[in-house]
C-alpha cells in the first residue's frame, strides 16, 4: 500500500514539475515574442488549459477582446452543432401553381429557398449543378408539360434581403471569400472571371468570360499584368444586387484562361439564366420573365403562392458542411449557420437575430456576453472582438458532446497541431487542441493583433510559442 502511495505521489510530483516547466518555457518564449520589433505596438492573448482537468497552464490577456479573424468560426460551428444538430439538412423546394391542360401549365414555376449554402456547389457529389437541374427538369417532365404560360418565381422571403453582414468591408464583398448569403444560393455564390494576360509586366489583361455566366451591365477592367508567376493580386469591387463593378490589381503575365474568383451579386439571376437553357434543351418553354419574391423592398414582393411541391433538394448534413467550413474556412457557411439558427428558432433568417441567439447560448455555457462582440458568423469583419478565454471555453465544451469527433476531425493541422487559423489585416490567430509527447492534452488559443510586417513572419514566431506544448 505504501509502495502504491509512493508511486502515485511520485507521479503527481512529476506531472506538477512538468506543468511548471511548461509554464516557465511558455513564459520565456512569450517574452521573446513580445520583445520582438514586429510586436512593438501589438497585443497578444494566449490562454492554455489542460484539456482533461481544465487547469490553467498559461494566461496572458485571456480576457482582452481581440479581432479573432476566422478563429471565430469555432464559436459559430459549435453553436450550430448544438442548436441545429449534426444531421441538419437544408432544403430547396421546386413547385408550381395553376392547372395543367394538355402540355401547358397555366401558371408558374416556383423555386423556394431555405438558405441552403450548398445548392449547386462543386464540393459534394449530391449538390452539383447538373444534378439539381436534372431533378427540376424531371419534375416538370412528369407533369408532361412543354409550355409554362407564366413565370419562374424565385422565393427568398424566408431570409433577410441584406445578404452581407453590416460589418463587412468594400474590399472584401466583391471577392469569393466575401460572398453573401441569400435564401437561394448557387455555386457557393461564386463565379470566375476568366482572363488572358499580356506577355510582359504592365501589359493589358482581357476579360474573356465569366463561369458560370453572371449578368453584368458593365465590369470595368483596370487589371494589369504583373510579373510572371506573381500570383493572383486582383480585387473585384461589386456590391450585392448591383450590375456594375470593376476589377483592379494584377495577375501574372503570360497567362491564358487565368481565373479570378468573385462573389455573385444576386445568385438567383445565375439560376435563372441556366434553368432557361436547361428547360429549352428539354423543349420546355417559359413564356414570361423570372420574378424574385424577396423579403425587402429592393425587389418585387408579389405574394404568389406555390400550390404544389414537385421536388425537394436537400443539402449534405451539417457535420459534412462543417468539415468544409472549418477545414477550408468558407465564410458563406458561417453566415448560413447564423441565419439558419435564426430561421429555425424565430421563423425568419437574419444575422442580428441569429447572433443574439448564439450569444445567449454561449452565455448559458459560461462565456460572458461582453466577451463576444461579434457582427458575423465567419470572422471576416474587422469589427469582431472576442477573447482567448471564450475560444478555449468553447473548445472545452465541445469535448463533452457526442458530436465532438466530427468537430475535431474538421479542424485543420498547423504546426503538427489540430488548430483553426484566422487571418485578416493586422490580425492572426490559432485555436484548438494538442497532445504532447508525454500524453498531456492541451486546449489553446493565441491571438495577435496589430503586429508589424507580414502574417507569415508573425506566424513563425507564434509557432515558436506553441512548440513549448509539444
Amino acid at each position: 500500500m505504501k509502495t502504491f502511495q509512493l508511486m502515485i505521489g511520485s507521479f503527481l510530483i512529476s506531472v506538477m514539475a512538468f506543468s511548471q516547466n511548461v509554464q516557465q518555457r511558455l513564459d520565456s518564449t512569450v517574452k521573446v515574442l513580445l520583445g520582438d520589433s514586429t510586436m512593438k505596438h501589438a497585443i497578444m492573448g494566449l490562454y492554455v488549459v489542460n484539456s482533461n482537468t481544465n487547469e490553467v497552464v498559461y494566461d496572458l490577456n485571456s480576457q482582452f477582446g481581440l479581432a479573432p479573424a476566422s478563429c471565430q468560426k469555432i464559436i459559430t460551428s459549435i453553436a450550430a452543432f448544438d442548436l441545429l444538430g449534426k444531421d441538419y439538412r437544408w432544403k430547396t423546394e421546386f413547385g408550381y401553381d395553376g392547372k395543367v391542360t394538355n402540355d401547358t401549365l397555366h401558371g408558374s414555376i416556383h423555386i423556394i429557398g431555405y438558405g441552403d449554402p450548398t445548392l449547386g456547389s462543386w464540393r459534394y457529389a449530391s449538390t452539383k449543378p447538373e444534378l439539381v437541374f436534372s431533378a427540376w427538369t424531371k419534375a416538370v417532365e412528369k407533369l408532361k408539360v412543354h409550355v409554362v404560360e407564366k413565370n419562374i418565381y424565385f422565393h427568398s422571403s424566408k431570409f433577410t434581403y441584406q445578404s452581407v453582414p453590416g460589418g463587412w468591408i468594400w474590399d472584401d464583398i466583391g471577392n469569393y471569400y466575401g460572398a453573401g448569403h441569400f435564401a437561394l444560393n448557387w455555386n457557393e455564390n461564386q463565379y470566375n472571371l476568366v482572363l488572358n494576360t499580356g506577355e510582359k509586366e504592365g501589359d493589358s489583361v482581357k476579360v474573356v468570360r465569366t463561369e458560370p455566366e453572371v449578368q453584368l451591365i458593365e465590369m470595368k477592367n483596370l487589371l494589369k499584368a504583373g510579373k510572371k508567376r506573381s500570383g493572383d493580386n486582383a480585387y473585384i469591387y461589386l456590391a450585392p444586387y448591383t450590375e456594375n463593378g470593376f476589377v483592379t490589381g494584377s495577375v501574372p503575365a503570360g497567362e491564358k484562361e487565368f481565373k479570378v474568383a468573385g462573389s455573385m451579386p444576386y445568385p438567383s439571376t445565375s439560376i435563372s439564366n441556366e434553368i432557361y437553357k436547361q428547360f429549352a434543351n428539354k423543349r420546355i418553354d417559359i413564356k414570361e420573365r423570372p420574378i424574385a419574391i424577396d423579403s425587402g423592398a429592393v425587389l418585387e414582393s408579389v405574394p404568389v403562392p406555390c400550390d404544389s411541391v414537385l421536388a425537394r433538394i436537400y443539402s449534405p448534413s451539417l457535420d459534412s458542411i462543417n468539415f468544409q467550413f472549418l477545414r477550408h474556412s468558407i465564410n458563406l457557411y458561417g453566415e448560413a449557420f447564423i441565419r439558419t439558427i435564426a430561421y429555425e428558432k424565430n421563423g425568419f433568417g437574419s444575422t442580428d437575430s441569429g447572433l443574439a441567439i448564439v450569444k445567449r447560448y454561449w452565455q448559458e455555457r459560461g462565456i460572458e456576453k461582453s466577451e463576444l462582440h461579434i457582427v458575423d458568423g465567419s470572422g471576416l469583419s474587422p469589427q469582431n472582438r472576442i477573447t482567448a478565454n471564450s475560444l478555449v471555453t468553447a473548445l472545452q465544451y465541445a469535448k463533452t458532446k457526442e458530436w465532438f469527433n466530427s468537430f475535431y476531425e474538421a479542424l485543420p493541422t498547423y504546426n503538427q497541431m489540430k488548430l483553426k487559423s484566422g487571418t485578416i489585416g493586422g490580425a492572426k490567430s490559432f485555436a484548438g487542441y494538442h497532445k504532447a509527447k508525454n500524453g498531456t492534452e492541451y486546449t489553446v488559443a493565441i491571438i495577435v493583433n496589430n503586429f508589424d510586417g507580414s502574417a507569415s513572419n508573425v506566424v513563425k514566431k507564434m509557432f515558436t510559442v506553441l512548440d513549448e506544448l509539444k
